[in-house]
Order: C-alpha cells, then structure tokens, then sequence
C-alpha cells in the first residue's frame, strides 16, 4: 500500500514493486474516477476496492481516507512517499506535459491527464496543510506486523530501492 502527495511518485513505485515482486498493480485513481473525470460515488469506489484487496496480493497506490482503514486491514506493508511539496507540483507539471491529452494507465479510463488551479492548490497548499500532518499520525498508530516505511525524499526511496535488490532483505 504506497501512500503520499500528488506528484510523490506512488504510481512510479507502484509499477517498480509490482514488477520487482510479479503482483498486479492497481492505482486507485483509476478505480476511483469514471470517464470524463466523473467521480464514483461512495459506494461505488468501495464496492472496487474490497473487489481488488479481496484478490491474495497487490501493489496499490492512492490515499482516498474512505478506504485507507480497509486497505490498511489486507495490506502487510505501508510505505509513505514524503516529499515537499515543491517537488511534488514541479512532478505533476512534467507528468503534464509529458502526458497532456492523454489518459495515463494509472487514471479513471477517459480522464486525460490535466493540470488545473484546483489540482495545484490541492499539491501546494492542501495537502500539505490538511492532509500530510494526519497521516503521520495515523502511521504512528500502525502497529506490528504491519511494517511502515515513511521514505522522506529520493535518498530515502533509493535506499528502500537498493535494500529490495538484496535478496535477504526483501519484504515479505
């Protein structure tokens, strides 16, 4: 379960364990927005989701706090992508325009990837504020087994990166 800001790097790291470990990946955004950015109800998105982690194993990637309980409940590790929040909006702009009018492999079928002020106030400023200070605390209550990784920046992820490729140091 990879967890993080807009523009953290969840789908990249996603895609890396999901091929490291030979599991299916599943990005939430996708299971959560329907064509033409339409969002799923309630219902709907946890309907998806308990469909996916009912499944023995997966990477997924995404926060939505609706299911973050549940996902938290069938997942064995959590890691969270801490980034500024700089780093994080200069990402989502690149990923733009690399992707502009195009629909990613991790969003909603039919929702090309954009860049609006809601979305840029939502990286530089809410998510930081409202969200960021919360799931520290919520990660600070995670107790064994469950293993939490709380990576700040690239050092951190290549660190994580490098103990992967040593075979006795692989998550389990």
């Amino acid at each position: 379960m990879i967890m993080g800001s807009s523009g953290s790097g969840k789908s990249t790291m996603a895609r890396h364990l999901g091929e490291f470990y030979g599991l299916p990946v599943v990005h939430l955004d996708a299971l959560y927005w329907k064509p033409g950015w339409v969002q799923s109800t309630k219902e709907e998105i946890g309907d998806k989701i308990r469909a996916v982690e009912d499944e023995p194993a997966w990477v997924i990637d995404g926060n939505y706090k609706q299911t973050a309980g549940y996902r938290l409940s069938r997942a064995n590790t959590l890691i969270y992508l801490d980034f500024n929040r700089y780093t994080c909006l200069c990402r989502a702009v690149r990923r733009w325009m690399k992707n502009r009018g195009k629909t990613r492999p991790d969003l909603g079928e039919g929702c090309p990837d954009k860049l609006d002020w809601p979305f840029v106030k939502w990286i530089f400023w809410d998510y930081p504020r409202k969200v960021h200070g919360a799931t520290l605390l919520w990660l600070a209550e995670i107790q064994p087994p469950k293993q939490v990784y709380h990576l700040k920046g690239n050092r951190a992820v290549r660190r994580f990166y490098e103990e992967l490729s040593k075979p006795e140091e692989n998550l389990s």
